[in-house]
């Protein structure tokens, strides 16, 4: 309310002064001004991205999008146990749960929404990015075996994935497809979505504009919490992979 008031008290009284002294400028300052009154009190929805807990495939260092395996193992059951008591004492209300419907992710919602005393719900296009002819592969196998494959998708980082796998202008453009959706049906509530580190780099990136090709360069870890808020005109990221 106080932060209202200073807006209307720049605004209108104000704004003479302004004009007398910075004559080119003064309209561009309270434009400012109400651009940030709306982005601050027109959040339209707050979305808490969890990527799921740690499995054997990620210890491995490998790129897969199977649904059904691997399962957490002990280490990523800690990760969002650990994440789940923080959430909790941050966020001690979150409307509704969504998840990705690959067993791992599953495993972590259901402990998230048991702690909350809750449900989920099972959205299907939070997957993983497709990996294709890499799926199953560590990052050395694939320099090994697909050097050419490789060298491609780092010339042209946006269009480019292998056979069978999903480039990064198809996965971002899902995801906005995706977030658009679970934001129109939830205005104004406060959401987790439990899902993968691609899908949480494209909301990122979708939300900041961050070029494609660094992309890949923002870091999600297992077990880590990512917020987004989703504003009338615009995105704001408030943290990033944050592990407590």
């Amino acid at each position: 309310f106080r932060i209202r008031v200073f807006f209307v008290f720049v605004r209108k009284n104000h704004l003479n002064k302004l004009q007398n002294k910075y004559a080119k400028y003064a309209k561009i300052i309270v434009y400012l001004l109400i651009i940030g009154e709306r982005i601050m009190f027109n959040r339209l929805c707050k979305i808490i991205f969890i990527r799921h807990g740690s499995t054997i495939y990620n210890e491995e260092n490998r790129l897969f999008d199977s649904e059904e395996y691997p399962p957490l193992n002990e280490a990523g059951k800690y990760e969002i146990e650990t994440l789940t008591e923080w959430l909790k004492n941050t966020t001690p209300k979150i409307d509704c749960i969504y998840t990705s419907s690959a067993l791992r992710a599953i495993q972590s919602a259901r402990l998230i929404a048991k702690s909350y005393k809750t449900g989920f719900e099972i959205l299907d296009n939070l997957y993983e990015r497709k990996a294709g002819l890499w799926g199953g592969l560590t990052f050395d196998q694939i320099e090994e075996k697909y050097p050419q494959e490789l060298e491609q998708y780092h010339q042209n980082p946006f269009e480019f994935w292998p056979d069978g796998g999903e480039s990064t202008k198809e996965l971002n453009a899902r995801v906005k497809k995706t977030i658009g959706e679970i934001i129109d049906n939830n205005k104004y509530k406060i959401l987790a979505v439990v899902t993968h580190a691609g899908v949480i780099q494209a909301a990122i990136a979708n939300a900041l504009d961050i070029p494609p090709k660094n992309q890949s360069r923002v870091i999600i870890r297992t077990g880590s919490a990512t917020q987004i808020n989703y504003y009338e005109y615009g995105a704001g990221l408030i943290y990033s992979s944050y592990v407590p």
